[in-house]
């Protein structure tokens, strides 16, 4: 294992200096802020002094900079703006989205149905024959002017020759003509689980409908063009950097579908062996066959071990912190709002229970992906089971997603010692689960509640497949409990103030990986992460924090994203590949200003 006793002199020399009242000559510092540290609400101090890549010391300015300024110190003015610490998604498929961002049309944003049709049939004329457009999650029709969602018949005047898909949250995907031809789809095409619709002439249509499973829509999505292994690593580059362009520092990595280890992971090693990762990365292991999940836990705890980094960037920058989000198939909890509750198979228990006590005994951390709070109730049961011989006892687990986790429920798991990860998946699927359950008369998921008592809570995306990257657009549903459609989804009086929800994006999710002490707080001994913004988000009313950006992004006391407001700190970023990429042409989410 590769000592992290550097690392932990650092902190601790930066730690004695700060409370004997050393002085230490700062690598950087941050003058002229708006500087939240985040320790409590309403603290603000006007500098930041960064020393390794560590928090040096924090204050007035004129005192900060009168301390630890040297001849080779660099100051960046921050204009007076506010400064935060970096975002950390604790649930993002980061590492998957990575390989495919360069190859994805993305309409996270795209304020109406005639602009992403325009740019689908303009992304077709530069695409090479034989090669698929898609559009990948991030989107759906409240977003739109038009509140609606595009046609087959749409989709196939836009592009007429060559293959499309265009996935719909969890619950369908749209194929054209020529992408049913490219696949050889016909009328004995199946998939278990879900439906590949048909005309009255016995032909597919080109809709894909997920029913108790989305084998149909990510089977299909698995057939479309694949980057290459360059393209892949220059991929991963963009989408990062598109993540540190709205403040993100930090993302543990859920694992997901169709993303197996180590095959899939090689490019982020590649480039975190480079030095070239911008976020600190951490990642759970997905198992993705049904049936071996035991033994590939097994193979794993004899090859991978939580905390440990190889060959990184900076501490902790590519780490695997444990299993999940779902450990066995059987417990896969589906949710897809456009159709009922999927009821868990009769064998969840027996094959979910192996697999935690083998977790347990290792004293390795787990996530387990739970929607409903009928699966969570079976779930709590095996861990309560396995806690009886083999106690919990202090080791990281936490549920991800949990909308409709009842209060029993949340005691359950604060006794087990658990956490809950959420996500702004209400945001895009709000209005399907009101036309199936009815408006909610509680916060879903009860955020509220989990922090009254004192839950480990932290915030993510789970993006992209679903939902945008965003993460201002998760903050925006925090503060004001409402869909991507304005549709009052939670209680107003259930939404969270600007603080707490900063924090559940920041300290909150740095629970998640282990790592509260280490960031979320621009304090003196936890790392140097921290983002400029582009307006202040304490002030700003909550229906414009959404367009908030990054002006500038620092990860462990580096510039790694500069806007065009500090040119004279701008990262110079490859040119996108393929030459064809929707990202070349396009970009990734579209800009605010």
């Amino acid at each position: 294992m590769k000592s992290q006793f550097p690392r932990i002199l650092a902190v601790l020399l930066c730690c004695l200096a700060a409370r004997q009242g050393y002085t230490q000559t700062a690598d950087l510092i941050i003058r002229n802020g708006k500087i939240a540290t985040m320790a409590r609400a309403g603290e603000f101090v006007g500098a930041v002094a960064i020393k390794d890549g560590l928090i040096l010391a924090t204050g007035p300015e004129k005192q900060l900079v009168s301390a630890h300024k040297g001849p080779r110190t660099k100051v960046i003015d921050a204009k007076g703006r506010t400064v935060i610490p970096g975002l950390n998604d604790s649930h993002i498929h980061i590492i998957r989205e990575g390989l495919n961002y360069n190859a994805e049309l993305r309409w996270d944003g795209i304020r109406s149905l005639k602009e992403a049709m325009r740019m689908l049939s303009e992304q077709a004329k530069r695409t090479p024959p034989g090669v698929w457009i898609k559009v990948v999650g991030g989107w759906n029709e409240f977003q739109f002017e038009e509140k609606r969602q595009p046609t087959l018949a749409e989709i196939n005047e836009a592009v007429p020759d060559k293959p499309v898909f265009i996935s719909y949250l969890y619950g369908k995907a749209f194929l054209n003509r020529a992408g049913i031809l490219a696949l050889g789809y016909d009328k004995n095409t199946r998939y278990e689980g879900s439906l590949v619709e048909l005309d009255g002439e016995g032909n597919p249509t080109g809709m894909l409908f997920a029913k108790e499973t989305p084998k149909a829509i990510y089977t299909t999505l698995a057939l479309t063009t694949r980057l290459s292994p360059e393209e892949q690593l220059n991929s991963t580059m963009h989408f990062y950097r598109e993540l540190n362009r709205f403040g993100l520092t930090s993302a543990a990595d859920a694992g997901g579908g169709g993303h197996s280890y180590p095959a899939d992971y090689a490019a982020a090693l590649q480039l975190a062996k480079a030095g070239k990762l911008t976020i600190r990365t951490s990642y759970f292991l997905f198992s993705q066959v049904k049936g071996t999940e035991l033994r590939d836990y097994e193979k794993w705890l004899e090859t991978t071990y939580p905390n440990h980094n190889d060959h990184l960037f900076l501490a902790n920058g590519y780490a695997a912190e444990g299993a999940g989000e779902n450990l066995v198939a059987s417990a896969a909890d589906f949710e897809n709002f456009l159709e009922p509750r999927t009821i868990l198979s009769d064998t969840m228990e027996a094959d979910l229970e192996p697999v935690v006590r083998l977790l347990v005994k290792n004293r390795w951390p787990f996530r387990l992906h739970a929607t409903y709070g009928e699966s969570i109730e079976r779930m709590l049961a095996v861990f309560e089971k396995v806690n009886a011989d083999t106690p919990f006892n202090g080791l990281r687990w936490f549920f991800d997603h949990a909308e409709t986790i009842t209060d029993a429920q949340l005691q359950r798991v604060k006794k087990l010692g658990g956490g809950i990860a959420v996500q702004f998946r209400m945001y895009f699927q709000g209005e399907l689960y009101q036309k199936l359950y009815g408006q909610p008369v509680r916060q879903l998921p009860p955020i509220r509640q989990m922090l009254s008592l004192r839950i480990p809570v932290g915030m993510g995306t789970d993006a992209t497949r679903i939902t945008s990257y965003n993460p201002w657009m998760a903050m925006h549903w925090l503060l004001t409990g409402k869909t991507i459609g304005g549709e009052q989804f939670w209680p107003e009086d259930q939404a969270l103030d600007k603080f707490t929800s900063l924090q559940l994006f920041t300290a909150g999710s740095a629970w998640f990986t282990g790592e509260e002490h280490l960031k979320g707080k621009l304090v003196p001994g936890m790392y140097a992460d921290l983002a400029i913004l582009s307006d202040d988000y304490f002030s700003l009313p909550p229906d414009r924090v959404r367009d908030l950006e990054s002006d500038l992004t620092i990860v462990n006391g580096k510039v790694v994203y500069a806007s065009s407001s500090f040119p004279e700190y701008a990262v110079p970023a490859p040119p996108v590949i393929p030459e064809w990429s929707p990202i070349r042409h396009f970009g990734g989410y579209p800009r605010s200003k």
